[in-house]
């Protein structure tokens, strides 16, 4: 199960860029509106981690945050693995490790991570972009806590 959400996570992502990429050309149009003032699409380039923190156009830390995502995606994909029972469980841990993997491809390929997602609301224009990986490895990440949370404890 961890396999398949994280595949499904990983293509839905590397998909949508595509389209944004590719068939809205949002690299040269800046940004679409899909649902006003809701959703729209703005095309952003973070070299960082959340909200363009630590950004910068250093080798050393795009390496760093490409090692960074990749060994955590190896670790909770072994974790699920070893220690998981609970279908939820596989999918939310799939989800994180195939969203950290299409990141960590961005970076690889693009230098940075593609993002393009914004949503404002009621008069405020938030300036923060994120793709569908970031919603994937956010839902998976909470969902993981949330559900190991409730996971009865073993008595010994």
């Amino acid at each position: 199960m961890t396999l398949f959400a994280a595949l499904a996570a990983f293509f839905i992502d590397r998909l949508s860029k595509f389209y944004l990429l590719s068939v809205l050309e949002l690299e040269k149009v800046g940004h679409v509106d899909v649902f006003p003032p809701w959703i729209q699409f703005r095309m952003g380039w973070n070299q960082g981690v959340n909200f363009g923190l630590l950004s910068g156009d250093s080798e050393v830390l795009r390496w760093g945050l490409i090692s960074l995502s990749i060994a955590i995606a190896g670790i909770v994909f072994f974790w699920s693995v070893t220690r998981f029972h609970c279908w939820i469980e596989n999918l939310l841990a799939g989800m994180l490790v195939g969203g950290a993997i299409g990141n960590a491809i961005d970076r690889i390929h693009y230098g940075a991570v593609i993002d393009f997602l914004n949503m404002s609301c009621c008069g405020i224009d938030n300036p923060f972009v994120f793709n569908l990986g970031d919603v994937a490895i956010v839902g998976g990440a909470f969902g993981l806590v949330i559900f190991g949370m409730r996971r009865p404890k073993k008595v010994e």
